[in-house]
Order: C-alpha cells, then structure tokens, then sequence
C-alpha cells in the first residue's frame, strides 16, 4: 500500500478523491477504516490521498458492480498487485476468484400461496422474485436483470 508518494505524484484532497472516484468522502473514510484503502498521507493538519487510492477506488467500485461484500472486495484487493489492481480498474481483468468462505447457495421453497414471478438471467439461471418481497431485494433483482440484458442474455 501506497505510504510515502514520490513528489510528484498526484495528491488530493479527501473532497477531491471523492469527487474524482464518485463516492462520498464518508465512503473513503469508511474504505479507510476497513482496510480497504491505506491512510492517507498526513501533512500538517491536511490529509492527502494519491493515484494508489484512486486505483483501489475504481476497482472497489468494479468488484461492487460484480456484487462482492466487501469482505470478498478486501481480498482481492490484497491478493493482487498494484499492476493487477489496474487492469481490474480499467475493466480490462474480468476474473475475479470467489473465497472459498461464501455459503453454497441453498434452494429456498416459499409457500404455496405466495405469488411470484420468475426471470431467466441466463440459461440455467433464473430469478425468482415473490410479491412481497422487501425494497433491497427488488432493487437488487432490478441491478441483476438490468446486468444480463447488457450482457444479452434472456432476461
């Protein structure tokens, strides 16, 4: 992780990370406490980040749109170097390895007497959404139907 830029790398502010990366500056600082970001460089009473925190911002940000926890994003960013770190941010490295922690998914049966309607993502990979399902699942089946259109699937 990046400590001591060279002089004359890029510096910003955390307002100007945040601006540039498109996340909040609450979103950074929070990046920062998990571990998912290196401290910024203090000088004075100012902080500054640099290119490196960008870097890892644009490929939070890709392994977000891939729906990692951010537990999974952690590792990744870990294992790779800063070269890799790069080609994931600039969509040019697409794969990602699954930790071997995630819980195989199980197969939920609703009630009979719930209404609901399913979305074929893929062939072999379906979507099933009932009628009362809760805000977060529909936006989430909404990201995940809106994903396999772009990538011409069935959906």
């Amino acid at each position: 992780m990046e400590r001591n830029p060279p002089p004359d790398a890029a510096r910003y502010s955390l307002e100007a990370l945040a601006d540039k990366a498109a996340v909040s500056a609450r979103t950074v600082r929070y990046y920062v406490q998990r571990g998912l970001l290196p401290p910024p460089v203090f000088r004075g009473r100012e902080t500054t980040y640099g290119e490196e925190h960008l870097l890892r911002l644009r490929a939070i940000q890709r392994l977000k749109d891939r729906f990692l926890p951010l537990d999974a994003i952690a590792a990744e960013l870990d294992r790779r170097s800063l070269r890799e770190l790069e080609a994931l941010a600039d969509g040019r490295d697409t794969q990602v390895e699954p930790p071997q922690a995630w819980p195989a998914p199980r197969p939920v049966v609703a009630p009979i007497s719930q209404t609901q309607t399913r979305y074929q993502l893929a062939p072999g990979l379906d979507l099933t959404l009932t009628d009362d399902a809760p805000g977060a699942s529909r936006a989430l089946a909404e990201r995940l139907l809106l994903e396999a259109r772009r990538s011409g699937n069935n959906a």
